[in-house]
């Protein structure tokens, strides 16, 4: 899969989210502190978002110091589904029930070994086929602004 994947800064785990996306497969799209680039966090995260609804990337990781200013960024884009995941039963939740296809992630809580627990999951996690589950992924797409 192509992962568009931003943040703000090279605290925490930042500096090996790219090691670890790619370990698993994937290429890594860079933006903001990862790349190098501008890393304000609404633009970096927001373009991130972007790349998944323009079919640049499958999917997103958007990364900020709580993890919550790179989730709102993210899901202002319209078609994004950003889930602010702590820890792999959050993100196995996310990627199932509400079909995220933008992983937000707290640098300041998440550690290496969570890290790793969180995409693991993530990138097993596959979407419900349950009837009520279908239709609420659906019901976002009417309600969006």
């Amino acid at each position: 899969m192509r992962i568009s994947l931003a943040s703000d800064s090279l605290d925490g785990v930042a500096p090996i989210l790219v090691s670890e996306i790619e370990a698993r497969g994937h290429t890594v799209i860079a933006h903001g502190a990862v790349a190098e680039g501008p890393s304000d966090w609404a633009w970096c995260c927001s373009q991130a978002a972007r790349d998944v609804v323009s079919g640049v990337a499958d999917q997103a990781i958007v990364c900020c110091w709580t993890g919550t200013g790179a989730s709102i960024a993210a899901n202002k884009v319209r078609g994004v589904r950003a889930a602010l995941c702590v820890d792999a039963a959050t993100a196995e939740g996310a990627r199932r029930w509400n079909d995220a296809n933008v992983l937000a992630l707290s640098l300041r809580l998440t550690s290496a070994p969570l890290l790793g627990e969180i995409l693991d999951a993530w990138f097993a996690g596959s979407v419900s086929p349950e009837e009520t589950d279908v239709a609420n992924i659906a019901y976002l797409s009417e309600i969006e602004n």
